[in-house]
């Protein structure tokens, strides 16, 4: 299982308003350094791939449910490309405050918002696999703490050349106070190397 933006895909980041969004749209994507590397590694080691990702845009009234499942299928299609099959992908809508001038429907304190584990659950029933011998790679505490909750080990990212999400400007040690992810690397190739290492 794999977290999406910050993980696989890097931030938008608008130099005008100097504001740090999440994709929302396919000409936003840009796959972060070591993306296509790990994945393929671990894929070569028989690890089936998926996505779990919140989204709350949509709940906030950023933008819409469709723009980011379009982005989603393009996030997809370009993995594809690089020869890297994403079996499923899963994304949480809700937020339990929203906005204004978000969706009603979509604001609510649901059980799959990271880092409850309901994503993953669903995506273990989905797919059919074994939590202990599955993975949950994100870039966040509550990706960490989501595995956990889903029985599954867990590897964190971090680079500390990237610190603009507030959870992560402590480093490591800041997410590894709330929970201790199993392995830890700067890129995704990194947290690969090291899962594939554990056997």
């Amino acid at each position: 299982m794999l977290d999406r933006d910050a993980t696989l895909i890097d931030l938008v980041r608008d130099e005008e308003t100097g504001t740090i969004n999440t994709a929302f749209h396919p000409s936003h994507l840009r796959l972060l350094p070591g993306v296509v590397e790990g994945l393929r590694l671990l894929a070569s080691h028989q690890f089936v791939l998926a996505i779990a990702t919140n989204q709350p845009g949509p709940a906030k009234g950023y933008y819409s449910v469709e723009a980011v499942k379009k982005t989603n299928d393009a996030l997809v299609a370009l993995l594809s490309n690089e020869g890297v099959t994403i079996a499923e992908v899963a994304a949480c809508w809700h937020h339990p405050v929203g906005a204004p001038s978000g969706d009603p429907a979509l604001t609510f304190d649901c059980a799959c918002r990271k880092p409850k584990p309901g994503m993953l659950l669903d995506l273990r029933a989905s797919l059919g696999f074994d939590a202990s011998q599955s993975w949950m790679i994100g870039d966040s505490a509550g990706d960490i703490l989501a595995g956990q909750a889903a029985g599954m080990r867990t590897g964190l990212i971090f680079a500390e050349t990237r610190c603009e999400l507030c959870p992560l400007r402590a480093g490591v040690l800041a997410v590894e106070k709330r929970a201790t992810p199993d392995v830890h690397g700067a890129t995704l190739f990194a947290v690969a190397k090291a899962i594939v290492a554990l056997g």
